[in-house]
């Protein structure tokens, strides 16, 4: 049986769901509310021995965030969902613990904000994180200029400085430890200008270069860091974009994604979704960037219609 607690950057209290008087948080997990620890791990074989025993997902409410949290949870691995919606995180922990006999903690906090490290780190300080993936990302299609600047600097920290922050800290300790692995969802646009979708694209080329640099630096020290580009995927945010799929740009699956990104970690920097994608991506590589730009911005056209603006 699963073991799942809520924490709230609100307030770090742990409140268990269990109709169980309060316990510290190590004497409830002592009780047998998750499985044993050699339990849980050989579920996951070598995988779980090198990235567990915990999982930290950001942005794991929904769409590839909850994916990574279930594939992860198979693996055996006990996860620290973190993000803003409380309720479908809650649910979510609740339902992965019970379905997959780990423990699964939420904590509730907008990963925007500038103590986000100060806000997490009650709920993890006690854990051996062995698994981090930045997965938190606020994307909107349109015109640059009609993006208030508030926004803007909301999705800056959100896409960008809460992976620097995050990976900096349990990033330091996987390589005290010697092992351990950090994912950051990247995406296509990171390798080109993509035009009406051009803070989303500076800030995923961000976190591309930078897990491509770490899995360099860090290779000695025995943590993997991968950049992985999932492309167009079926999730909530997507969809909230009006997209229109076609035969050219194909919509992923959030499972083929994540199997793909999980499969990928420890054997390459930067790895991206399908032959279909990597081969777009070679095939704009090869184009003058000034090319390559304006044929993105007539597939936004294509896919994204009237919210990318009118025709200059």
């Amino acid at each position: 049986m699963g073991y799942y607690e809520r924490f709230s950057n609100r307030d770090s209290t742990p409140h268990s769901l269990f109709p169980t008087p309060y316990l510290p948080l190590d004497k409830k997990i002592s009780i047998g509310y998750a499985l044993p620890v050699t339990e849980r791990l050989s579920r996951g074989g070598a995988f779980a021995q090198k990235y567990g025993p915990w999982a930290l997902v950001t942005g794991a409410s929904r769409g590839l965030g909850a994916e990574f949290a279930r594939q992860l949870a198979e693996r055996g691995l006990n996860l620290v969902l973190a993000a803003r919606s409380g309720s479908q995180l809650e649910r979510l922990a609740a339902d992965l613990a019970r379905a997959y006999g780990i423990t699964a903690r939420a904590a509730v906090v907008d990963l925007s904000r500038a103590d986000l490290l100060n806000a997490l780190r009650p709920v993890t300080d006690s854990l051996e994180v062995g698994l981090l993936v930045n997965n938190a990302g606020l994307s909107t299609v349109g015109p640059f200029l009609a993006q208030d600047a508030d926004y803007l600097l909301g999705q800056l920290h959100t896409n960008a400085r809460a992976a620097l922050v995050l990976t900096r800290h349990y990033g330091s300790l996987m390589a005290a430890r010697g092992r351990g692995g950090v994912i950051f969802l990247a995406s296509g646009s990171a390798l080109h200008g993509t035009p009406w979708s051009a803070h989303y694209c500076g800030t995923k080329a961000y976190n591309l270069m930078l897990a491509e640099a770490l899995w360099a630096e860090w290779r000695p020290l025995g943590v993997d860091v991968l950049g992985f580009m999932a492309g167009l995927t079926r999730t909530p945010g997507v969809e909230a974009n009006h997209l229109k799929p076609s035969r050219l740009v194909p919509l992923g699956s959030p499972e083929r994604a994540v199997r793909r990104a999980l499969k990928a970690l420890g054997r390459a920097p930067s790895a991206s979704d399908g032959l279909r994608n990597h081969l777009g991506y070679a095939a704009l590589g090869l184009m003058p960037r000034s090319l390559a730009t304006r044929v993105l911005g007539r597939s936004m056209r294509v896919m994204f219609g009237s919210r990318v603006g009118s025709r200059e």
